[in-house]
């Protein structure tokens, strides 16, 4: 609901501050007293694109403030969720108009932009009228608001619509895949075999680099530790160290059989250092046997590493990729490869998927058409029923259903067209029926679309223009019925309307000093009086209109 309005230095207003009612707000005045001005500001405030110059003759600047209630699941919620502002109980919106033509706009303190300001005031308000290309003269929105008419539930189509889809790009993305391995079969199949045949393994290069380097170095040294030990142990008639020492000690030894014990001249501590030395050469002799053996290998092992060791070096600078990566290379191939193989089987089980979900999509999206012909029927009735005391009882209202383009919500295409005389041809709203013929084409399918605790502030323009009397009457009525649990707001030139609203304003102009101010007032119930037997006398209000006013607000007056 729309608590207050505040407005600041706008076109002919200086500074004028409303507070709204819920139900029926009426507005009223002469011809060119500046009602429509405070549309134009609460649009303003709203984001909605409208006049250029708004600021008032001499302001530097001029501002709008609205205020509005936001009760828990309100429609805005949402929009401020998506904007990052908090929501809270009260929405203060907020917009100013430099005289340069800057706007800056805010809500809740927050600055936001005018695109926030618009997506708030398509939760908040909701414009009827000649001009009402937004909202129920727009065909873009009139399946919805047929959906919403006859409560369809559009769940079951909308899931068929995703699995639809979802099937539709599963075979898309499936048909691609082979098409690109098919351009690449050829290379698949060598590159595959070639990989297969030697079947690399991770870790692989690094084990035949070491073991390479070993054989090598071991092929290198070799020869050097082989004439060591030939040194150390001898071969053939070479004694070597140890048959030289084995030949020395024998030699000692007798001779210090022939010395005797005699300790100046004995033998004993060189034959003692002799043996240990033959102990340690024999040692060392068995180590240079071992290291010998760990050297020897087959020339053949050296040659087969070498060969693979370059083998897996060129496939993997023919791929560009690491040696350790030639494994995994393998295998993506081959996945590739047999992706290609069971193309045909994959694509036939994909079609047979899609096949199946364009039949569900077939049949919600059918069901959902006739449940649409049906609520249109419906609509059509009940607006036949509300233009009748709208004195439009020969014009045939028509919900047209035709085949569209599919989508999530069915495969139909709505609108709203109208006859205004038997045997015309119909058309749509805003082409066919005359000024004062729209508005009542409007405030009857309102009426009948309206639902219970609407959240949106309703504002209807001069909805009743071109017609008066017991029509202005029905036009009125109908008002009153939309603004039960709602609020709605209407700039009204008829009377009965006017009698009929919970909360009356009085806009006047006057001219002051050579500028031209317009004012806006609450009226208590004496004024209301005054202002309706205006509204049916004119200048001069008698006895008589006064009369005939008291006994509209009387009428109108719940029981």
């Amino acid at each position: 609901m729309l608590r207050t309005l505040d407005i600041r230095d706008m076109l002919l207003i200086d500074r004028l501050s409303l507070d709204f009612a819920p139900g029926l707000n009426v507005l009223t005045g002469e011809t060119g007293a500046g009602k429509s001005i405070l549309l134009d500001c609460l649009g303003f405030v709203l984001g909605w694109r409208g006049r250029a110059e708004l600021v008032r003759a001499g302001a530097s600047q001029g501002e709008v403030t609205a205020v509005f209630d936001l009760p828990p699941g309100h429609p805005a919620r949402a929009v401020l969720d998506e904007a990052g502002i908090e929501a809270e109980e009260e929405l203060i919106l907020r917009r100013v108009n430099a005289a340069d033509g800057r706007k800056t706009g805010w809500v809740n303190d927050r600055r936001v932009s005018g695109e926030v300001l618009r997506a708030l005031s398509d939760a908040l308000v909701e414009l009827h009228g000649q001009h009402d290309d937004r909202g129920l003269l727009n065909p873009r929105g009139h399946r919805m608001l047929l959906d919403a008419f006859g409560a369809l539930d559009l769940s079951g189509v909308r899931a068929a619509w995703a699995a639809r889809r979802q099937a539709t790009s599963a075979l898309a993305e499936a048909e691609a895949a082979i098409e690109a391995a098919r351009k690449e079969e050829d290379f698949l199949r060598h590159a595959v075999a070639e990989l297969e045949k030697l079947d690399p393994q991770p870790g692989e290069e690094a084990t035949l680099d070491a073991a390479r380097r070993q054989m090598q170095a071991a092929e290198r040294v070799r020869g050097d530790v082989a004439r060591a030990l030939q040194m150390l142990a001898g071969s053939g008639s070479d004694l070597g160290a140890e048959g030289l020492i084995v030949e020395a000690t024998r030699w000692l030894e007798g001779a210090a059989d022939k010395i005797g014990d005699d300790p100046e001249e004995g033998l004993a501590e060189p034959l003692a250092a002799l043996a240990r030395a033959s102990i340690e050469l024999g040692e060392a002799t068995r180590g240079v046997e071992d290291a010998l053996a760990r050297m020897d290998f087959d020339p053949r092992a050296l040659e087969a590493a070498e060969e693979r060791l370059f083998a897996l070096r060129a496939l993997a600078r023919k791929h560009d990729v690491l040696p350790d990566d030639l494994a995994t290379l393998a295998s993506e191939l081959s996945a590739r490869l047999s992706a290609l193989d069971a193309g045909e089987a994959r694509l036939a089980d994909l079609q047979q998927a899609l096949r199946e979900a364009e039949s569900a999509y077939d049949t919600a999206a059918t069901k959902i058409s006739a449940e649409r012909r049906a609520a249109a029927g419906r609509l059509d009735a009940a607006m036949a029923a509300e233009l009748a005391p709208l004195k439009m009882e020969r014009a045939v209202f028509e919900t047209r259903v035709t085949e569209g383009e599919p989508g999530p919500d069915g495969r139909d295409a709505v609108a709203f067209t109208v006859a205004t005389n038997p045997g015309a041809p119909a058309g749509p709203l805003d082409r066919i029926a005359s000024g004062g013929e729209l508005s009542r084409f409007l405030l009857a399918l309102k009426v009948c679309l309206a639902r219970g605790g609407e959240p949106l502030v309703m504002i209807f323009d001069e909805i009743d223009r071109g017609v008066g009397g017991a029509t202005a009457d029905a036009v009125g009525r109908r008002l009153a019925r939309l603004a039960e649990g709602a609020q709605v707001l209407v700039v009204t030139h008829s009377p009965q309307v006017a009698a009929l609203g919970q909360q009356h304003f009085r806009v006047a102009k006057s001219v002051e000093d050579g500028i031209t101010t317009s004012r806006v007032a609450a009226l208590d119930a004496p004024e209301r009086v005054e202002e309706i037997a205006r509204m049916l006398a004119g200048e001069e209000i008698t006895p008589a209109a006064r009369a005939a006013a008291q006994a509209l607000l009387t009428a109108g007056a719940p029981a």
